[in-house]
């Protein structure tokens, strides 16, 4: 593995417990790791090494995406569904979906790994639940294999589907899977391809759908399974009103108190959206320590709401930053999606509710603090080299560039960065993926989401 050496970047946003911010310091990245963060770095006669001059580059720690659909890159921008809420938004695209293969997996992945890579994501968490009948069982392996080939650190959910409309819930009959094959499917996926190494680029989640789309005991002995095996959970939670209504009339409860009767509560869960949560609700989850991937694209797209996330963060809800599907953002920008929340949050709770600082703590940290990798998240010695730079030279900055942090979220005409690096490894060079034919890739895709929508005369 190559050694490479960042010579005097113009700034260092380390996210570190100080939030120091380094100004004409190197940093040096070897065998994967940050192996030192000093001023005038002098390496001679190392062949291994690549020197990369950054007087003009900004530096931050990779972003952690905490929840995401990869597979929805295939229906973006249908336009029969740009103007409903999630119940009959799902209702459209779940026969498209049914018509999922083993290679759309693979290219859909490949393509939402790339759009959060080219924006400085670096660790992605997806949550992968339809399982069409017709289709080979092991569909979710083209997953870990395009994160493989892209090179981006990843944690996989074997989601699940098991509630079909015929026994009273929302997906067809043609996507859900018995509670046996769901149970049988997750073990091999997690003894096949999790590793609990603290460094590790692939990790397994259990990962039911939802509320509305898996029976109780499979929620149950999914969460079973899941502290059997020492890995984390993770499920749709009050992202919708229809939810709220859905729990109340079948189980009597709030999507929460669902939550804690199943046993879905504690430091190894968190849930994505969390919009329709109280504060008492929030306050049990701060106590157990289960986090919430806000997801402010999706939650406004769909119109479902406003996370109550300055009152997760005051109360010590663990908070990270997720872009969520594809279908229900269009897009894989992590810098974007940070962008959004600072905004929407300003409106909705209050010019001094977050700041650029704050929003980046919850893309970077939080996302480390839920996903259980403190590896990842903030660039310090011992620490993994996972790291993007934006160069303050472009046009899009001039003018603004008092403050880094702020420069990056809020300035700029373009949201993709210079580079990227994942564990030592250059996956963006010059705003292009190192690791893959972004045209071909496309093509590709282009292909395969065709194939699926006239199938279905969308």
């Amino acid at each position: 593995m190559t050694a490479t050496l960042f010579k005097d970047v113009r700034s260092i946003i380390t996210m570190d417990d100080d939030k120091r911010r380094l100004s004409n310091y190197d940093l040096l990245v070897e065998n994967g790791k940050v192996a030192a963060i000093e001023e005038n770095i002098e390496l001679t006669d190392r062949e291994d090494l690549e020197i990369i001059e950054a007087g003009s580059y900004f530096m931050f720690p990779g972003l952690v995406n905490t929840h995401h659909h990869f597979y929805q890159v295939l229906t973006r921008n249908i336009r029969a569904v740009q103007d409903v809420e999630l119940f009959d938004w799902l209702k459209y695209l779940y026969p498209i979906w049914a018509n999922l293969t083993p290679e759309a997996v693979y290219y859909s992945a490949l393509v939402a790994c790339g759009e959060l890579l080219k924006t400085g994501c670096t660790t992605a968490l997806d949550q992968y639940y339809v399982f069409p009948k017709q289709q080979d069982l092991n569909i979710l392996d083209q997953e870990f294999k395009a994160g493989k080939d892209i090179g981006i650190r990843l944690h996989a959910c074997r989601g699940s589907m098991s509630l079909g409309e015929k026994d009273g819930g929302l997906p067809p009959d043609e996507v859900v899977q018995t509670d046996k094959e769901i149970l049988e499917d997750t073990k091999r996926v997690i003894e096949k391809y999790h590793d609990p190494d603290p460094f590790a680029m692939q990790r397994v989640v259990v990962s039911p759908c939802s509320p509305f789309s898996v029976t109780k005991e499979l929620m149950e002995q999914s969460i079973k399974l899941a502290r059997e095996y020492g890995v984390l959970a993770h499920t749709h939670l009050a992202e919708t009103k229809d939810e709220d209504d859905f729990c109340q009339e079948k189980y009597g409860l709030t999507p929460l108190e669902y939550m804690e009767e199943v046993g879905w509560i504690g430091e190894d869960v968190w849930f994505a959206h969390g919009v329709h949560l109280n504060r008492d609700e929030l306050k049990r989850m701060a106590k157990a320590g289960t986090g919430v991937a806000h997801c402010p694209a999706s939650n406004m797209k769909l119109s479902s709401g406003v996370a109550p996330v300055p009152e997760m963060l005051e109360l010590g809800v663990p908070v990270g930053l997720a872009v969520d599907g594809s279908a229900s953002n269009d897009g894989s920008n992590m810098i974007a999606e940070m962008r959004l929340a600072l905004l929407l949050h300003k409106l909705q709770h209050g010019i001094t509710s977050v700041g650029p600082e704050d929003i980046l703590e919850i893309a970077t940290r939080g996302g480390s603090q839920i996903l259980k990798q403190p590896e990842i998240g903030s660039l310090e010695p011992g620490k993994a080299a996972d790291l993007f730079l934006i160069n303050s030279k472009r046009l899009a900055y001039a003018g603004g560039l008092s403050d880094p942090v702020s420069a990056l979220i809020n300035t700029g005409t373009s949201h993709e960065v210079d580079l990227t690096m994942v564990a030592g490894e250059i996956v963006v060079r010059d705003g292009k993926l190192t690791t893959i034919d972004e045209e071909e890739v496309a093509a590709q895709t282009n292909r395969l989401a065709e194939e699926m929508l006239s199938e279905e005369g969308a």
